[in-house]
């Protein structure tokens, strides 16, 4: 396991031990300053297209997630002999995300492509705040993943690991505008895709918006941008780029996308999109979160979806 690794997981220790602290005392600041309160719902969703954003599960809450991209439209893969690429099916994301606090979250997924299995943790370590005291909100994410297949390709069980660490800092401008802009570093202890001149790590800038048409219904935009010579160089790779629309309905969160990545998993995703939308390279794909609330219902209580 490199230094980073090492690092990370000091961090998200000490993340754990401290998150259910800074529940508290946020809770109890809020409490005292009724005109400085948390500004809600930046976002519907804790993840957009690509990006995380700044949105944490409730505690004692259950998301239930499921990505799906399907094949190209327009290249010699797609068209009408493809119903435009969704007979073909190029990713699958089926995770969970469970809050041990409205702060911190654990998240589990697994993605078709490199049968990549993710362990992630979140953390909302600031909230923008209605009289601008803290005009954003920020939280940290960080995850490991292993490939437990791939037979051959690696020679121990630590060659089979990445890391993914991100902060996101988002801004809600108005009730139907908001940014999140997110510094994020990625790790493979095996250089992913194994060519030659593959860096293992790179930090990346990923940048997302979603602007508010209806009361339901969103357009999001989602960008990523790796800082690797090797990935923006003459190799045939591509800053994953897309957009979406968003609808929400009580406890589902439903998105319809387009964009040219292939890949689900950020760390997937950032190390190896290989499509162009110039070349009818871009596949629709969506998403859809169901939350559950597990807390104990009180006598009389209702289900609160």
């Amino acid at each position: 396991m490199n230094k980073y690794a090492l690092i990370f997981a000091f961090l998200l220790t000490s993340i754990g031990v401290s998150a259910q602290n800074t529940d508290s005392l946020m809770n109890a600041l809020n409490a005292g300053d009724k005109k400085n309160e948390p500004v809600i719902a930046a976002f519907k969703a804790t993840r957009l297209i690509f990006s995380q954003t700044t949105e944490t599960v409730k505690k004692n809450n259950l998301n239930f997630l499921i990505l799906h991209r399907f094949g190209d439209i327009g290249t010699a893969q797609g068209g009408a002999q493809t119903d435009f690429g969704l007979d073909r099916v190029q990713d699958v994301y089926i995770g969970f995300e469970y809050g041990l606090s409205d702060n911190f979250n654990l998240d589990f997924g697994r993605s078709t492509i490199g049968q990549l299995i993710e362990l992630d943790a979140k953390w909302a370590v600031l909230h923008q705040t209605t009289n601008n005291s803290s005009p954003v909100a920020i939280t940290l994410y960080g995850g490991l993943g292993v490939h437990p297949y791939g037979y051959g390709l690696y020679n121990s069980f630590g060659d089979r690991m990445s890391y993914i660490a991100e902060a996101s800092f988002s801004r809600k401008f108005t009730s139907g505008f908001s940014l999140v802009v997110s510094p994020v570093y990625v790790s493979n202890n095996t250089a992913y895709p194994q060519v030659t001149g593959a860096d293992k790590n790179f930090l990346s800038i990923a940048a997302a918006g979603r602007l508010k048409v209806t009361k339901h219904m969103s357009i999001l935009v989602d960008y990523e941008h790796p800082f690797s010579d090797f990935r923006t160089g003459d190799h045939g790779f591509y800053d994953p780029l897309g957009f979406g629309l968003e609808e929400e309905t009580g406890g589902h969160v439903f998105t319809l996308n387009f964009s040219n990545s292939n890949s689900i998993s950020q760390i997937n995703n950032l190390s190896n999109t290989q499509q162009s939308w110039t070349k009818g390279q871009y596949r629709f794909g969506f998403t859809i979160s169901r939350m559950f609330d597990l807390r104990p219902k009180q006598k009389g209580e209702t289900e609160k979806y």
